[in-house]
């Protein structure tokens, strides 16, 4: 195969892989701290190395993965106080994704959310309700047309996953009632076209799982046993 062949058929390798990767990373399937080794997933994706290293280079600008100078690729890790601040960061950042989206949402992304909402209302499954969380979360940005304020914000949902899915199952589906509630009451807003009451709603919304992580420490630990 010639080197442009090869040039060629690299970016879709990358992309492929990385895709790959993103979902092992974000359904905890790889844990915060675990090592990657380029070999071993190219072995099991049956690519050359340059791929793979464009692949963690796409999930490192995601906030998924820490690349070390002669050490090699991690999954990106959080402690309790980084985990704070990004939670912080997000107070600050969601809700301007949020205004900037509102005015573009139309009654059929209005419809969607009310469906993903009920169906969190209903599912039991943990790692479900991570997924659906975040869906209706990010469609509710989804009309935002800054690229650098998307870009960051999902970049946080990203580096949270794992600390936002050990405190889902600490707690199980005792809390799930106050989510359901905010949602709700976010969903109302968004329909309204409130700019002022989504903003309200959402900035508590996330507070309120900042403070809650903030009483477990522990599940940083777990989290960073997970990877061992």
């Amino acid at each position: 195969m010639s080197a442009a062949s090869q040039a060629g058929k690299c970016p879709v390798a990358s992309h492929r892989i990385a895709d790959s990767m993103r979902e092992d990373i974000l359904a905890g399937r790889l844990s915060p701290g675990e090592r990657i080794r380029q070999e071993d997933v190219a072995s099991k994706m049956g690519a050359s190395r340059l791929p793979v290293r464009e692949a963690l280079r796409m999930l490192e600008s995601e906030g998924l993965v820490e690349l070390r100078a002669n050490s090699g690729a991690w999954v990106s890790r959080l402690d309790l106080q980084d985990c704070d601040l990004i939670y912080r960061v997000r107070e600050r950042i969601e809700p301007l994704a949020l205004e900037a989206s509102l005015p573009r949402l139309t009654s059929r992304e209005h419809r969607k959310l009310t469906e993903t909402q009920c169906e969190i209302e209903v599912t039991e499954d943990v790692d479900r309700f991570l997924v659906l969380d975040r869906d209706l979360h990010l469609l509710a940005y989804s009309g935002c047309q800054i690229l650098e304020l998307n870009t960051m914000v999902a970049r946080y949902w990203n580096t949270t996953q794992h600390y936002r899915r050990a405190y889902a199952h600490l707690v199980g589906s005792g809390r799930k009632w106050v989510a359901n509630a905010e949602h709700r009451l976010l969903i109302d807003a968004v329909i309204r076209r409130d700019v002022v009451e989504a903003e309200r709603y959402l900035v508590g919304h996330i507070r309120r799982t900042r403070v809650e992580l903030s009483k477990h420490p522990e599940l940083f630990d777990i989290v960073r046993r997970g990877a061992r």
